[in-house]
Formats: structure tokens, C-alpha cells, sequence
């Protein structure tokens, strides 16, 4: 199977978890159901994709709503699920960092033996004293009887043998033979091969058949020059002369002596000159109490015959033992047909087996280390070491140990060994016909198909915490063959694919220079597997980039990029791959820009556009992150990247739904942003390019990156603070000077001429914002980038336009898009230029862009300071410090007091901070909680009521942390010091994590489903059944008073009770207060779960706790009265909650408003969040795109109080206006409002709650007015209401409408709650009891139901919350 089907067959969707089959029992009739869970009763009117994003939905919808939609009961059971991507998991906690595991494959040198000294002291027809010689006796000394021949002949020739066996191994080494030698001559001997081998290894390799044993001093024996005396030579005098680094084959009775005063020799030197940097290696024939054997059936030298011809040997001792030996005969040893090199002959192949168990056996059983050491680092040491296993293992047989240092453990028994039996049996049985008959055909072994075979149930069975699969180094010889190399790349492939351990693993078994080597083959079949492979190479160790550039690798990523026939997520393998080839790798990018790799990646671009119904996101997050990477820090790739238009390839993708893209998308762009203002290259930029060219390209590039400072996703803002950063950085003369000029405190000087900041008329000396919008800023998005409007600027009037008198009338801000160009052509503006060019900050030889410009870029920064996601605004806060504000934190400082206003504040100094919390100045940032110092030349004295919040610093360079406190005024003398240097203010820069991120999702098993989708599906399943089953009860349940308490929490929250929320499957309260601090409580087991701060800076209070994937594994959606978002998991469990996204839901407020009083729902059916306010408009966010869809403007003046959306419609929902005005929208129609009506028209008309009826029936509503009457509506015939219930009094505070049961419920100032049927009737009425402090019990904050069950919990102002039941034990 292709790697390819493996991955498409794996694509697992979470959200596409099955439906359990019971759901049919409750089914109220037969209809088709849709994908959303409703059947289309619609005209078929088609909706306009753009307009609402209706392409989610599967209706058509018409604006008249003729007839409304019926559904089955699967509309209670909403599938879709949301925010459970990757990028939810630990955003926060997310840091720019390299992969975790640092891979420690690589040899650390690698070397070549390059000298080989081989000392033959034979002696031949004279016996040694000390040996008595059995008859009759081993003789043959490299398969030569030196008794067949003269004795200077044969030693003549047995040489010429042993040099021929010892260059089958290593054919370019320099190789010198010494024949009976003396000491003299060996002393040359050493230091010629040194000489000439230099820093390479030299082999020194000892027979020692013609002398006495060595001795216990270790010392061996060579001969004087007239053969009359044996002359000893100490092992020290050798080891002296030879040097480092060297290997030592001594084969010859009791070589263990020499062993033994080796290693002695070895620690004496390690104990005098500290830590030993000596590479010795010694292999040894026997122990030192050892003689070799004598039986005829082995050669004298059995030692070096095992180590030089390891096939023959083997096959030989094999035969003796075997059920052959009788049969065989043993001369067609030596005829095997073949050469050793070439795999499909028979001698090739048995060496090819030879190799591939040896090399298993050692990787089984030696240390990784020592693995890379003996078998990994030089040719011809693997070699002799593979070869020295089987020397174990024949020499073991004949009571024979050979040793080696280092020392190995004993492999003479690994079941290895067997396998190798039967393939060289396999191999012996086919000789005598291949020997008679040269044209008949060899059959290759099945061991590899066999081994390949046991890898593959492997893979099926093992896992990280099994043992490793002994078949691996068999798959990596495996790969030099043509006939298996597919399966053993696959097999490979699916190995891999376990995790970065199985990466190390396979790299540490020498897996690197195959698959280098095989991108240069052209094979077709092996692209994916081999893409896929590389892929996960580089998610585990980036260095691999320098080899692939040296051997031209990256060229093979580019074809395949560019290949149209592979899968999308193929190709974004090779994007991930081509990325790594350039990330900070400056030759690695020259190269690829060679091959054209901008102009392939920016044509996939185009091709993948919006036309193609799916391109796969992945596919277009790494094509924009190998773009970025590729040209960051870059001049060249920026320069071809701009000529080829690439913003207008790019800036598409900024609307992309899938958030990694549009992160991806602004990475790539801010990387193209650096562009030209790099001070060592500041000469070549002129001639390079048009300096023109260059300012347009940058102030597209910040126009597309200010449109998405206000996306849904902080993946997305974290990067667009990035960019900015780095735009700041390249920018920062002019930065600096316009939000120098913000700050300055003559109210009539640069301040009005800045185009888009009006003055604050408090006198307070600050500038407030104006809310802005984009309307043409890109099609795609209804609504471009919008900021915070400046609390009570008298410049704006009511309905936002600008009066004539305003400095904002001249400006281009406010006329079409704010990122107009033509804004610094306007008069006023004037001035800003002329205070910049009077030498004050205008030191930069770059032309600036607009100032407009410039100044929206300072309101980006500031949204982003004040983000809701804790690491975003870390971010803005760091960029703000680049342009030289910084904010000095100091906790809230709660106002007390009407001394706050701002025109008084000199007066109350002692208040320090106080001041600002009320001030209108544009930094409602934070609302003065964060005051900023500021830093550029002291320009005039500063003014006592400027100081409080904002400080000038004597310098333009920033130094982090050297702040006085916060109200002593001036900056500390140390700022005025020099600066920091151009280098490590740089370094300062906030670094991307997009891409390390990313990188990320390689690393993961692609090709298998998450193990946890089981689990899932069940906890699915059963929630499901019980919340049918419950449903049934409520929608059947008699009459309720629900008069029974069954709990009672005091929260212990200072400011009372805001908002209240029931666990559906757990007996679970979740309650908040004005100081955002939230509590959830078990209240059958009346213990406190967990308790935390929404976040740092609480003082908006929470408008309203929803719960997320209720079906499935919860999420809370706080959503705060400033209209922040936060959503958290894990919240029940003790400081264990984790913010797993946070955004603004609404941007900027009308002028004249103090608050924005954010009013918002969550609607499960369509994953969309609605979310209102003091703002003219109602915006729906796709929480699944993370992304703003859609923007409803209101008709009238008048703000939303309360919003309620359908739980079993898709799509809509109805909103209640402080006129007192119903009016019901669906986003799928496509004008979006379907009827409204004014229901409340007493003379306090305030809509204070209101929801949908229980049931299907999609247009019925209840609204409660703040006088207290309770309307019920039928939005279709929208004319009048059909009951109204006057509940309270004009004290109405809280309504709550059951989503099953026929209950509402009401709650009044006057301390009581309400219970009502949907006829009208009143059902009870509960009073709250005086508590034991005697003390009357608080207004009624809150009330909320239980989704499936008949339970009511109520909020009040003392901090109680209260659970209310039918009976005492309510149904669980």
C-alpha cells in the first residue's frame, strides 16, 4: 500500500464522531435531516456565499420565512464541536524554541584507517619452545600449507594473502608487510605508517605463530637479525612508537597478556596526565591463559581467518556442523560463483546476510555509544568488528575466548546466529548446481522478505516502551537493494511516524546516508515514501539541512513541490522539508532561489486560490512558511520576492478560515518586511532598488498586517505583533517621533495634526482614539481592523461622523478606508512632517511612509498591548518598547471618589494611579491600570497632571527595567547613559513562533488515528443518551415550582453574584463576580472545585459564562463586559485551568459612551458566537474558523441589552434593545433580519432578558422588560405579542427561559423569584429567607437553568447563590 493511501485512509476527524443509534427511539417523525440537524422548508432563494458565510450551512433560506424549519430531535444533540485543534493545546505557554530532542546520531568524527602494518613472525619450520604441537596439527596460514613450499616462499606468499584479505576491506589503505622481522625494523616500521597515515588510524596487525607466548610484563616476541635469539619488545616501546589513534589484531596463544598491560598502560597514563585522549582498539585471539587450537579441521591463524575472510570460514565451520558435512564437498567453498560486491550473486549475497546479522547482533547488544564508535565511524574497524563476532563464535566452540578492548559482550548465542544457519544453508544447497552448471539461475535467499516480515508485525505490536525492533539495521541494508527498497521504505516510513524516538533510533543505526543517497535515484514509486521520510527527519534534527544542500537534495524537494499529481499534504511535506533547507541557513537559501523555489511556491499560491473548492490548509501554512523562512534576513529572495508580486499572492490568504494559515500567511509577510532597512547594507539598497518601489511594497505589507490585528486567533495576532515589531524596528526614527509628537503636551501644537487622533477635551493633556473601520480595506472580511474608541472625545459626534470643526475632518481616516494613502496629503498633516524634518528625530536616510500610516501602526500596538491572550500582549508590550513606550505594571487601583476626574488630578497626587482609571485618554488601554513612560528628548517642562501615567526617558534607546516608580516623574539619570547597540537591540526584537509550532505536527504520528478517538466517541454516546432521556422527562414533567432548595453556596465574592452556570452532566456551579473572578462548586458534595481570576487586570466584570462542546469535553466561555473572550478547559479541576483561546469580541464603541457593556451568546448548533453592545452592529465569530464572519448592522440608534440564540436553529437568534424593541435575524438569510416588533412600550422599556420557547418551533420568543412585564412573541406574525405576564413591578432584573421544560423564570430587585408556565400561569413564587445573620438576602442577579434537567440556580448581589429543585433530590 502506497504511503500516500496510508495517510488519506488516516485523516480522522474529531468532529465527525459517530451518532449513537438510540437516537432514533426519540425521533419525533421521518424527515431528512440535514447536516446541521434540520430539514429545509425554505423557498429556495440561494444565498450570496460571501455575504454570511452561508456556505456552512446546508439550507437555502428566503428573507420572507414563509415557513419555518421542522426538525427532528437530533437539533438538541448540536455535532459540531470547536476549538479542540492542536492550537488550542498550550498556545499560551508557547515559546520560540528548536525540537526538544537533540538527536545524537551523528558520528562524532568520522575516520579512515589509512596506514596497515602487517608483522608475520612465522619462522616457519622452527617451533616456538613453549609450544608442544599436537599430530596431526592445524598448518594452513591464510588458507596456504607453508609445508607445500620452500620456507622463505611461503612466507613470501602467505604475506602477499594476508595483504590481498586485508584489502578486500579496506582497498585505499597504504599497506607494509614485515616478514620475521627485529626490532629495528618495526621501530621503522611504526613510524613510517604514522608518518604517512598522520591524524588517520593505523592498523597494526601481529601473527605470532613462529614465536614464544607473550609475557606477563607484555612484551612480544620478535627475532635478532641472525634468527638466533628471540628478542622481546615491550608494548609500551609499540605504543610509543605507533601513537594515536590506532587498532592492534594480535593473533597468538595467551594474547590476553598483552590485553591486560595494555589496559594497565592505558590507566597509568590516564592517572598522570588527567583524562585519556587516546583511541586505541585491540582485538586479541584468546584469553591470557588461552593457546589456540590445534584441530586440523581450522587454519593456524583461525583468528585472522575469521577477521579477513569472514564467508569462508563460516561457511566451513557451518558445514562441519551441519546435516551437509557428510555430503558436501568442501572445494566448492572456495568456487562460490560471484563477487562479495555485487548483491545478486551468490557470494554477494551471503555476504550481504553476513553483513546484515552481524551488524543486528551488535546493534541488539552493544551500548548506542559504543555501537557508533566500533561499527559506525571507520570502514574498516566495522569491518574487523563484524568479522570479530563470528570469531566469538567459531573460536568459542574450540574453548577459545577471543577478547577485545573495548570490551563486548558476549554474542555468541544471540538467536541472530540461526538465522544466518539457515540462510547460508539455503545458499549451499543450490552451490554444486550453480558450480556445474555456471548459467543456472541463483535463487535468492528469503531472509530479508522473512526479516522485513518480523519489522512489519513489529510495527503492528511494539511501541515506545517496547523493546526496539532488532530488524532495524536489516531494513537499513535492505534499502541497497532494488527488489525490496519500496517495502522497506514504507515499512521504514510507518517506523518513523512513532515519534522522535523512532527517528533517533533509526538515525542512530546509520539510516542518514541511504536516503541521502537515494535522492538522487528518479524512481517514481519512491518520491512520496521518500518526502515523507525526509519529513520526519528534519522534525527531529534541522542540521540535516547542510547535507542536503551539499549533495543537491533540495532540488528533488522542489520537483516534488511542484508536482501536481501528489496529495496536497504530500506537497506540504515538501514545503516543511525545503522550509528547514532555509530556515537560518544563508547558503541553504541561496541555492534554492537559484532552483526558483519563490516562483514555485508563489504559483502554487495562485493555483490553490479560492476557486478550488478545498485546498488543503496545510499545504498553503507551509507554502507561506517556506516563503518567509526563505527570504528572512534576506535582501536578495525580499527584492525577487516583491518583483513577483508576492503580496498580492500572500494577502488573500490572510482570510483563509483555518487560523494557521492566516498565521502563516503574516509570518511570511512580515519577514518580506525588513526589507531595505538594514543599517550595514544601508549603500546597496539605493542601486538594488527603486527606493519608491520600496516604500509602496512596505506600506501594502503593513496595510494587510493592520486588517488582521484583530483576528479571532492569538496564533495569529502573536505574529501580526511580530511583524510589527520588526516594522517598528526598521521604522523607528519615525515611530518614535509620531507617538512622540501623541504625547506632547501642548494641546494645540503636532497633536491636532495627526490624522487619525482627536483631542481630548478634558484638558488632561492626552489624545483620545477615534473608532474606526475599514470599508473597502479587503472583500473577503466584512470588517477590517477596528480600534478602541476613546471614552468622551467631543470630536465625534453622535453618529460617528465628524463635525466640521474637528481636526479629524480633514483627515482621510474617517472617509473610506483608514488606510488610505491620501491622508498625508492633507494640510495638517503638514505640520507633522515639518516637526520631523527639524532634526529632532529625523536621523534616518530612509524616506518615511505616511504618517497616517505610522499612526494607525501605534494603534495596532496598543490593541495588541491590551490583548486578551496573556502571550499577545506580552508581545505588544515589547513592541511598544521598541518605539520607546514602556509600561511600568502596578496593580489595579480601584477608584474611590469623585476626585478622579482628570482635570483634578494635580490636586490629588497622593491617588497616584487612581487618575487614570477614569481618564479618557487613548489609553483606556488598560484603563490606566498599565501606565506608559515614554521615551524621547525632553521637549518642555512636563505638566503635574501629565506625569501621573506616562514618563519621558532622556534617551531614544530603550533599556528594559531601569523604571523609577511609577509616580516620581522623571526617568532615572542611568537611561540618559548611552545606548544599547544596534546588535542586541535587535536581539530584543520578539522572535515568531509560527514556525517552530508548526514544525510541531511532523513530529506527531501522521499516519495512525489519536488512540484517544475511542474514548471519545463513548463519552459522546453515553452524554448523549442521557441527555435525551432527561430531555423527554423535561419536556413531559407536570407542573414545577421548583420551591425545594437543595443547595445554598456562599461564593464569598465582595461585589455579589453576576453571572451563574449549570454542568449539564455534573452536579457542578460555575459562578462569577464584577471582579472577574470565578468559582465552580460541586454542590451535592458542597465542596469548592476551583477558583481563578479570568485574568491579571479584572475590573470590567463578566456579562455572561457559556458552556462550549457540552456534549463533549467542556470548555467555559467568559466572555467579559469590555467584550474580551476567554475560553478555559480544565476549570474544574484545582489550579489546573488552561486558557485555551482568548479575542475581542467587539471593537471600538460609539462615541460619548463610557462602557461598551458587551452582551453576547454562544450558539453550539453553528459554532458562532454573537456578540453586541453600546456598538452599531451585531458580530457573529466562527469559533471553529476563529475568525469574525459576519457583521449584522443594526437599524436603529438604539444598543443591545440582551441577546438569546436558538439552540435547536442553526443560526439564529434574537436581540432586545434598550428602546424596548424585539427583532429576530438569521445568519442564513441574506439580509439577515427576519421580522421585529416592539413589544415593551411602558415608560421604562429596557429589555433585560429574553430566550427562545422550548421546542422546535423556531420564531416563538420570550422578553422581559426592566419595567416587569413578561412578552411572549410569535415572530412571524410579529405585529403584537400573544401574552403578556406582568411579573414585577419596574424592578425586573434576571429572566430565565428552560430549553426543554415549559418553565420561565423571573427575578426581581425586591429579592424574589418568579416561576411561570409557558401559558402564563404563575407556578410559584420563591422568596428568599432572612439568613442566620438576620440580615435580608440581595437582589436578584442572576438565574439560570439546568439544560436537561428541572433545576434553577440564582445569583443574588450578597454573593449567594441558591439551587432550586421540584423535589429534595433532584433526578441525576
Amino acid at each position: 500500500m502506497a504511503l500516500g493511501d496510508l495517510m488519506a485512509a488516516s485523516r480522522f476527524s474529531q468532529s465527525s464522531a459517530a451518532v449513537s443509534n438510540h437516537l432514533e427511539e426519540f425521533s419525533s417523525n421521518d424527515n431528512h435531516v440535514d447536516e446541521d440537524g434540520e430539514r429545509s422548508v425554505y423557498s429556495s432563494i440561494s444565498v450570496d456565499n460571501n455575504s454570511n458565510n452561508a456556505g456552512d450551512f446546508s439550507e437555502t433560506a428566503s428573507s420572507s420565512y414563509v415557513a419555518m424549519t421542522t426538525t427532528t430531535s437530533m437539533a438538541y444533540l448540536p455535532q459540531t464541536l470547536v476549538l479542540c485543534e492542536f492550537r488550542h493545546d498550550g498556545f499560551e505557554e508557547c515559546v520560540p524554541s528548536d525540537s526538544g530532542l537533540v538527536s545524537k546520531w551523528r558520528p562524532k568524527d568520522r575516520m579512515k584507517t589509512g596506514c596497515v602494518a602487517l608483522v608475520l613472525c612465522l619462522n616457519i619450520s622452527v617451533d616456538p619452545p613453549d609450544v608442544i604441537k599436537i599430530s596431526p596439527c592445524a598448518r594452513m596460514e591464510c588458507w596456504i600449507d607453508p609445508f607445500t613450499m620452500a620456507p622463505q616462499k611461503a612466507l613470501e606468499t602467505i604475506g602477499r594473502t594476508l595483504n590481498q584479505q586485508y584489502e578486500r576491506w579496506q582497498p585505499k589503505a597504504r599497506y607494509k608487510i614485515s616478514l620475521d622481522p627485529t626490532v629495528d625494523e618495526i621501530k621503522k616500521l611504526c613510524t613510517t605508517c604514522r608518518k604517512y597515515a598522520k591524524s588517520e588510524r593505523v592498523l597494526f596487525h601481529y601473527n605470532g605463530h613462529g614465536v614464544p607466548k607473550p609475557t606477563p610484563n607484555g612484551e612480544i616476541w620478535l627475532f635478532n637479525k641472525s634468527y638466533t635469539q628471540y628478542i622481546p619488545l615491550p608494548i609500551s616501546d609499540l605504543d610509543s612508537w605507533l601513537k594515536t589513534p590506532s587498532i592492534y589484531v594480535f593473533d597468538c596463544s595467551a594474547a590476553g597478556m598483552i590485553v591486560s598491560s595494555f589496559i594497565e598502560l592505558q590507566e597509568c597514563g590516564t592517572s598522570s596526565s588527567g583524562p585519556s585522549t587516546r583511541d586505541c582498539i585491540l582485538l586479541a585471539a584468546c584469553e591470557a591463559h588461552e593457546t589456540l587450537p590445534q584441530s586440523v579441521e581450522f587454519p593456524a591463524d583461525i583468528f585472522t581467518a575469521c577477521l579477513t575472510t569472514p564467508i569462508k570460514m563460516a561457511l566451513r565451520w557451518f558445514c562441519t556442523r551441519s546435516l551437509l558435512h557428510e555430503s558436501f564437498d568442501y572445494s566448492l567453498i572456495d568456487k562460490i560463483p560471484g563477487r562479495q560486491t555485487d548483491r545478486k550473486t551468490l557470494l554477494g549475497e551471503l555476504n550481504w546476510i553476513f553483513t546484515a546479522v552481524t551488524d543486528t547482533i551488535a546493534w541488539n547488544v552493544l551500548p548506542r555509544e559504543l555501537f557508533q564508535k566500533l561499527f559506525r565511524q571507520d570502514l574498516l574497524v566495522a569491518s574487523m568488528f563484524r568479522n570479530f563476532l563470528l570469531a566469538e563464535r567459531i573460536m568459542r566452540s574450540a574453548n577459545c575466548s577471543p577478547i577485545s578492548y573495548p570490551v563486548l559482550p558476549p554474542t555468541h548465542q544471540h538467536h541472530m546466529w540461526d538465522a544466518w544457519d539457515m540462510a547460508a544453508e539455503i545458499c549451499l544447497s543450490q552451490l554444486p548446481a550453480l558450480v556445474e552448471d555456471p548459467n543456472a539461475e541463483f535463487q535468492p535467499s528469503p531472509f530479508f522478505t522473512e526479516q522485513l516480515t518480523a519489522f512489519e508485525v513489529w510495527l503492528d505490536h511494539g511501541s515506545e516502551y517496547k523493546k526496539p525492533p532488532e530488524q532495524l539495521p536489516i531494513v537499513l541494508q535492505v534499502l541497497l537493494s532494488q527488489c525490496h527498497r519500496f517495502r522497506a521504505l514504507v515499512l521504514l516510513g510507518r517506523f518513523l511516524d512513532m515519534g522522535p524516538w523512532a527517528v533517533d533510533l533509526a538515525l542512530s543505526v546509520g539510516i542518514f546516508p541511504y536516503v541521502l543517497k537515494l535522492l538522487a535515484t528518479t524512481t517514481p514509486e519512491l518520491r512520496q515514501i521518500l518526502v515523507f521520510i525526509w519529513t520526519k527527519i528534519l522534525a527531529l534534527d534541522k542540521s540535516c539541512q547542510v547535507d542536503l544542500v551539499k549533495d543537491g537534495g533540495h532540488t528533488y524537494f522542489i520537483k516534488f513541490l511542484d508536482s501536481v499529481e501528489a496529495y496536497p499534504e504530500q506537497r506540504a511535506m515538501a514545503a516543511f522539508v525545503l522550509a528547514v533547507i532555509v530556515d537560518g541557513h544563508r547558503r541553504g537559501q541561496e541555492v534554492c532561489i537559484e532552483a526558483g523555489l519563490i516562483h514555485v511556491c508563489l504559483k502554487n499560491l495562485q493555483s490553490s486560490s479560492p476557486n478550488e473548492a478545498q485546498t488543503e490548509p496545510l499545504f498553503l501554512q507551509w507554502i507561506c512558511l517556506c516563503l518567509g523562512k526563505l527570504w528572512e534576513d534576506f535582501l536578495e529572495a525580499q527584492i525577487i520576492g516583491l518583483q513577483a508580486d508576492a503580496l498580492a499572492v500572500v494577502e488573500p490568504l490572510l482570510s483563509e478560515p483555518q487560523p494557521e494559515v492566516r498565521a502563516a500567511a503574516v509570518f511570511s509577510l512580515g519577514t518580506l518586511l525588513d526589507f531595505g532597512f538594514d543599517a550595514s547594507r544601508d549603500g546597496l539598497e539605493d542601486e538594488n532598488c527603486d527606493d519608491d518601489e520600496k516604500i509602496k511594497a512596505e506600506a501594502g505589507i503593513v496595510k494587510s498586517l493592520l486588517s488582521v490585528v484583530s483576528d479571532g486567533s492569538p496564533l495569529v495576532r502573536a505574529e501580526v505583533a511580530v511583524a510589527l515589531a520588526r516594522f517598528s524596528f526598521g521604522h523607528n526614527k519615525h515611530i518614535k517621533s509620531v507617538a512622540a509628537a501623541y504625547w506632547k503636551p501642548q494641546s494645540n501644537s503636532v497633536l491636532t495634526t495627526l490624522p487619525s487622533f482627536a483631542i481630548n477635551g478634558s484638558g488632561s493633556g492626552y489624545t483620545s482614539l477615534v473608532h474606526y473601520m475599514a470599508h473597502g480595506s479587503r472583500v473577503p472580511t466584512p470588517v477590517g481592523p477596528l480600534l478602541r474608541v476613546g471614552n468622551d472625545s467631543q470630536a465625534v459626534t453622535r453618529d460617528g461622523r465628524v463635525s466640521s470643526g474637528s481636526p479629524l475632518a480633514t483627515s482621510g481616516i474617517m472617509h473610506g478606508s483608514p488606510l488610505s494613502d491620501d491622508s498625508s496629503q492633507h494640510s495638517d498633516s503638514g505640520a507633522l512632517n515639518d516637526f520631523v524634518s527639524n532634526g529632532v528625530v529625523n536621523h534616518s536616510r530612509r524616506r518615511p511612509l505616511d504618517n497616517s500610516l505610522y499612526s494607525q501602526c501605534v494603534l495596532a500596538m496598543c490593541t495588541l498591548a491590551k490583548d486578551p491572550s496573556p502571550r499577545v500582549a506580552s508581545l505588544g508590550r515589547r513592541v511598544l518598547s521598541i518605539i520607546g513606550i514602556e509600561q511600568v505594571v502596578t496593580k489595579s487601583v480601584k477608584t474611590t471618589g469623585g476626585s478622579a476626574h482628570p482635570n483634578e488630578l494635580s490636586t490629588t497626587a497622593s491617588t497616584s494611579l487612581s487618575g487614570l482609571a477614569r481618564s479618557s485618554s487613548w489609553f483606556e488601554l488598560n484603563g490606566g491600570r498599565l501606565p506608559l513612560t515614554f521615551r524621547t528628548p525632553p521637549v518642555s517642562p512636563p505638566r503635574p497632571s501629565y506625569m501621573t501615567g506616562i514618563r519621558r526617558v532622556s534617551s531614544l534607546d530603550f533599556r528594559p527595567h531601569l523604571m523609577n516608580p511609577p509616580d516620581s516623574g522623571l526617568a532615572d539619570s542611568l537611561l540618559g547613559s548611552s545606548g544599547l547597540s544596534g546588535a542586541s537591540e535587535r536581539s530584543f526584537l520578539p522572535q515568531s513562533t509560527i514556525y517552530n509550532w508548526s514544525c510541531g505536527h511532523f513530529s506527531k504520528p501522521l499516519l495512525t488515528p489519536v488512540d484517544d478517538s475511542e474514548d471519545i466517541v463513548a463519552r459522546r454516546e453515553k452524554n448523549e443518551k442521557q441527555a435525551l432521556d432527561h430531555i423527554v422527562k423535561c419536556q413531559h414533567s407536570a407542573v414545577s415550582k421548583l420551591h425545594n432548595q437543595i443547595a445554598g453556596w456562599d461564593t464569598k465574592f465582595m461585589t455579589g453574584t453576576k453571572t451563574a452556570l449549570l454542568q449539564p452532566f455534573s452536579p457542578v456551579v460555575i459562578a462569577s463576580d464584577e471582579n472577574e473572578k470565578i468559582r465552580v462548586w460541586n454542590y451535592e458534595e458542597a465542596t469548592l472545585l476551583n477558583s481563578f481570576n479570568n485574568h491579571d487586570y479584572p475590573d470590567k466584570g463578566v456579562s455572561k459564562l457559556c458552556l462550549v462542546n457540552e456534549l463533549d469535553e467542556n470548555l467555559l466561555l467568559v466572555a467579559s463586559n469590555d467584550g474580551n473572550v476567554r475560553i478555559w478547559k480544565n476549570f474544574t479541576s484545582k489550579g489546573e485551568q488552561k486558557l485555551v483561546t482568548a479575542f475581542a469580541s467587539i471593537h471600538g464603541h460609539k462615541p460619548g459612551v463610557r462602557a461598551v457593556n458587551a452582551v453576547v451568546d454562544w450558539q453550539q448548533q453553528s459554532g458562532y458566537l454573537f456578540a453586541s453592545g453600546e456598538i452599531s452592529s451585531i458580530a457573529a465569530w466562527d469559533l471553529d474558523k476563529e475568525q469574525l464572519v459576519s457583521t449584522i448592522p443594526l437599524t436603529s440608534d438604539s444598543s443591545i441589552s440582551a441577546l438569546a440564540v436558538s439552540q435547536v436553529h442553526g443560526g439564529q437568534f434574537a436581540a432586545g434593545f434598550v428602546d424596548g424593541y424585539v427583532r429576530l435575524y438569521d445568519i442564513r438569510t441574506p439580509e439577515m433580519l427576519v421580522s421585529e416588533t416592539r413589544p415593551h412600550t411602558q415608560r421604562v422599556e429596557r429589555v433585560v432578558g429574553m430566550g427562545f420557547q422550548p421546542g422546535l418551533e423556531p420564531a416563538k420568543l420570550v422578553s422581559a422588560s426592566q419595567a416587569g412585564n413578561i412578552q411572549f412573541l410569535d415572530m412571524r406574525a410579529a405585529k403584537k405579542t400573544y401574552l403578556t405576564i406582568e411579573a414585577h413591578r419596574g424592578s425586573l432584573t434576571a429572566l430565565a427561559v428552560h430549553r426543554h421544560a415549559p418553565l420561565i423564570a423571573s427575578g426581581s430587585a425586591k429579592q424574589f423569584i418568579k416561576i411561570f408556565n409557558l401559558r402564563g400561569n404563575q407556578l410559584g413564587t420563591i422568596r428568599y429567607h432572612p439568613t442566620f445573620m438576620a440580615q435580608k438576602i440581595g437582589s436578584v442577579n442572576c438565574l439560570t437553568f439546568h439544560p436537561y434537567q428541572v433545576l434553577l440556580a440564582a445569583g443574588a448581589a450578597d454573593s449567594c447563590v441558591s439551587i432550586y429543585a421540584d423535589e429534595i433530590s433532584p433526578p441525576r
